[in-house]
């Protein structure tokens, strides 16, 4: 009977003009979602490693593909497990979260990646905001030092990827989404040169990343020694000129943050610009889940990324927050309609099964051929992010 009643209350959260109604069933949907996630991240707990951590999942091999705590997904897994415990109170959650933790914790010196913000914030950030315990707030501290080992003057921006035979300088798109570690810090009695990077960082990003329809490129290469752009390429994308679906996400969920830390208005009108890129694109499914890349030549048979869509549907959320009018009433309802659409059977995997992650139907990097249609540690925790701040803002 329970499973029919909430059947029957999708039913309606999918009815036109929900985003005015009924918050009573958004409620029932979200707490569901949460209950489904406890049960499914007690599977995916059996199926890691205690030195690992999930990043995807074999169907054909039935086996949980992981990664050592340097790949820069390693911080999704504890972090989505904090946010599913906070909701649930579940100690099983909590246990597990804290000995993910524990050998996470190294990578707080890592000066090799610029991702320190996705590894470590999204892990100890949650871990910080729901126990308060200090020594997660010194992990977090000595992240951003490590982060901005990577500021390089001449280009005014973070180091992505190291140099190498393809690239001299590579700054991605992505590395909007680890500003937050940096301001986040300085906001919390750390140095405010941290600050000061994130900004340069975000203003060199806004100048040089995004093309006159304010979609973005996904790689930019500068010369150091000049420090001007040498190229620009979407490297995970179909071409050089198509608009990546994820990197169009990181870039709306940066400008964002950057908005929220700063209150500079170019920030908040380049998200806003980005939003309305993705919102009004014409391939732009209905259900408002993206393909891989918006502009795949074989859409409507190509590869969705339920990935770009968590992370857009919450952002969205965060977004509306600075919004008013119309503006504020489509956030909200573009990221209703994402949450109704990955919260269905077509995207949410059936419990116990997708090795023990939530959603389903995620690209990774397609043109590489890697992770292709399968479940992401980050699309789930962007998804529990979104539910989250739905519940906590919204109702």
């Amino acid at each position: 009977m329970k499973v029919l009643k909430l059947a029957i209350a999708f039913c309606f959260l999918s009815l036109p003009g929900f985003s005015q109604g009924n918050k009573k069933l958004m409620k029932q949907l979200i707490d569901d979602n949460m209950k489904f996630a406890a049960q499914q991240y007690k599977v995916l707990m059996k199926n890691v490693p205690p030195d690992s951590m999930p990043r995807s999942y074999d169907a054909g091999k039935n086996k949980v593909i992981t990664s050592n705590t340097k790949w820069w997904c390693s911080g999704f897994y504890p972090g989505t497990l904090w946010m599913i415990y906070d909701a649930t109170k579940d100690p099983e959650l909590k246990k597990e979260a804290e000995s993910r933790l524990d050998i996470l914790e190294k990578e707080k010196t890592n000066k090799g990646t610029h991702d320190l913000g996705f590894m470590m914030f999204c892990s100890f950030g949650n871990a910080y905001s729901i126990t308060h315990k200090p020594e997660y707030k010194d992990v977090i501290f000595a992240a951003a030092s490590s982060l901005a080992t990577r500021y390089r003057p001449s280009i005014q921006s973070i180091q992505s990827w190291d140099s190498s035979k393809n690239f001299k300088c590579p700054v991605i798109i992505d590395n909007m989404m680890n500003l937050e570690l940096l301001e986040w810090v300085t906001k919390n009695g750390g140095d405010a040169r941290f600050d000061q990077i994130a900004v340069k960082h975000a203003n060199t990003t806004l100048k040089n990343h995004f093309r006159a329809d304010n979609s973005s490129y996904h790689v930019l290469d500068y010369d150091l020694k000049s420090g001007t752009v040498a190229r620009k390429v979407t490297h995970q994308g179909y071409s050089d000129e198509s608009a990546w679906a994820r990197g169009q996400a990181w870039g709306l969920y940066g400008f964002t943050v950057m908005y929220r830390f700063t209150k500079d208005k170019n920030y908040l009108d380049q998200a806003n610009k980005i939003a309305a890129f993705i919102l009004h694109h014409p391939n732009l499914p209905a259900d408002k889940i993206p393909y891989w890349d918006f502009n795949a030549p074989g859409i409507p048979n190509e590869p969705r990324d339920a990935s770009a869509a968590a992370i857009t549907a919450s952002a969205l959320l965060e977004l509306a927050q600075y919004a008013k009018g119309k503006e504020k009433k489509e956030y909200i309802s573009v990221a209703e309609i994402i949450i109704q659409s990955l919260s269905s059977s077509n995207y949410r995997a059936a419990v116990g099964t997708n090795g023990g992650f939530l959603l389903m139907h995620s690209t990774g990097h397609k043109p590489g051929g890697s992770e292709i249609d399968v479940p992401l540690s980050y699309a789930d925790y962007y998804f529990i992010e979104a539910l989250t701040r739905y519940k906590k803002w919204y109702l």
